[in-house]
């Protein structure tokens, strides 16, 4: 039997440490669903560790244009708990933009320099894109490279700007190979870029790659969806959780992500 003073209890303590903030108790039933939900019933879980529900959270607010405080709540609370340093947030800014656009990675940017000096937290700087001259053909083929090591089959060939300029040069040929954020750190970011957009294909593809490349099991796909629901919404999350089923199966099958047997 479950007692609703325990769950209120175990929701307000999280919120104030995964926030690191004190927060005032709910006035509204709204501002209530955060405590006794989504802190006490998801950040709870024991399926996904907390640094994965921080990066899912974070893009999620960004890219579903959320009020900055949300995103300020959680960026503080990543960088005092020293589950991200101020460098891997500048690199999710970057990632995000990427699966969500510039301009979800500008609020995300925002935050982190908001919230850096509050905490007087020292920036580093960053290491640029490029440090030393580069043969184009040599990038192009580092992205087809990084591609395959990341999706787990061959990118796409350099026939439109899109592919050569986008995909293989940029996407793959200088961002994914970054240091300074973990694949598998990019693999959240990248998953609720592509679960946003509602584009089949790619949210089929980065959910199948995820998991056959061994970024992450089935088992942390399916907290992936319901911590990805909170920010994006049930009917999105619906989607989602029916595509990871089908690459699932897919994978445990031997199968390609269109289901072609593996030679």
């Amino acid at each position: 039997m479950q007692n609703p003073e325990n769950r209120s209890a175990c929701g307000a303590e999280l919120q104030e440490k995964l926030w690191a903030a004190t927060v005032a108790a709910p006035e509204t039933l709204y501002q209530s669903t955060w405590r006794d939900y989504i802190f006490a019933e998801i950040w709870s879980r024991p399926g996904l560790d907390v640094k994965a529900r921080y990066l899912i959270a974070i893009a999620g607010v960004a890219s579903n244009g959320n009020p900055s405080d949300s995103l300020d709540h959680y960026i503080r609370g990543a960088l005092s708990n020293q589950e991200l340093s101020v460098q891997e947030l500048r690199e999710v800014a970057v990632h995000s933009s990427i699966y969500n656009g510039w301009s979800s990675g500008a609020v995300i940017d925002a935050a982190v320099s908001r919230m850096s000096q509050a905490l007087n937290l020292t920036d580093d700087g960053f290491k640029p894109l490029a440090e030393k001259p580069w043969e184009p053909s040599d990038r192009l083929q580092r992205g087809a490279d990084e591609f395959a090591q990341v999706m787990t089959f061959p990118g796409p060939p350099p026939v439109a700007p899109y592919f050569e300029g986008g995909i293989l040069n940029f996407v793959f040929g200088e961002v994914w190979h970054r240091e300074s954020l973990s694949q598998r750190s990019r693999r959240w970011v990248t998953l609720v870029g592509v679960c946003d957009s509602a584009a089949t294909s790619p949210i089929q593809t980065h959910i199948y790659g995820a998991m056959a490349s061994g970024n992450t099991t089935v088992e942390e796909m399916q907290e992936f969806v319901l911590q990805y629901a909170v920010h994006a919404g049930w009917p999105k999350a619906s989607y989602v959780q029916g595509v990871l089923f089908d690459m699932a199966h897919k994978i445990k099958n031997n199968l390609t992500w269109d289901g072609q047997p593996k030679s």
